[in-house]
């Protein structure tokens, strides 16, 4: 019995040493390599820390700030821990009620705001973690910011612009802010001030 068990012992366990061990350790060494910025997982640093991922959505909830995308991850937002979409559908009175919610808190904090609301505000991405709004979600909140913040409108308006992200390659997917590198920026300028 034991002569039949030994080669699958040792195939388990050359098995386990090359894909458990060995590829492991040359894959994230090629990576450590290649592109260590995207292997270490994107990190936004602000004053030699890490301030989040460029890859994963932050919640803002302060007027002064440039507010995500709804997050649908629990049990708090953009938790990657529970990425996954809110699975609701379109006739879904829950889906209804949340979007009316989120309109309510958008209209709380901007009263005098009379644009229509981008959906990327009001609805959560299929992932729950989308860092990025769409170029009209930031100009719907820019006097929101800049009458909070005391700042002139067109100074915000070039910061945001600074900080909209093209289509990749110029053709795939749509024009982008990303919230918490922008949230980061106007911070950089109140503080220069």
């Amino acid at each position: 019995m034991f002569k039949e068990l030994r080669p699958a012992v040792v195939s388990f366990l050359l098995l386990t040493l090359l894909t458990g061990i060995a590829y492991p350790l040359l894959v994230t060494g090629i990576s450590q390599l290649a592109m260590p910025g995207q292997a270490n997982g994107s990190m936004i640093m602000k004053d030699g820390k890490p301030a989040g991922s460029e890859l994963i959505g932050q919640s803002f909830s302060d007027p002064k700030y440039f507010w995500s995308r709804p997050s649908a991850t629990g049990p708090m937002p953009n938790n990657a821990a529970a990425s996954s979409g809110s699975n609701l559908g379109p006739t879904n009175p829950a889906l209804m009620d949340a979007i009316k919610a989120r309109i309510q808190a958008l209209t709380d904090a901007d009263p005098g705001n009379r644009q229509l609301v981008p959906v990327d505000l009001v609805t959560a991405s299929a992932s729950g973690l989308d860092p990025h709004i769409s170029p009209a979600a930031a100009q719907y909140q820019l006097a929101r910011v800049a009458r909070v913040r005391n700042l002139n409108p067109e100074a915000l308006q070039k910061l945001v612009a600074e900080h909209t992200e093209g289509r990749q390659f110029g053709i795939l997917g749509e024009p982008r802010v990303n919230v918490l590198e922008l949230n980061l920026a106007l911070d950089a300028v109140i503080d220069t001030h």
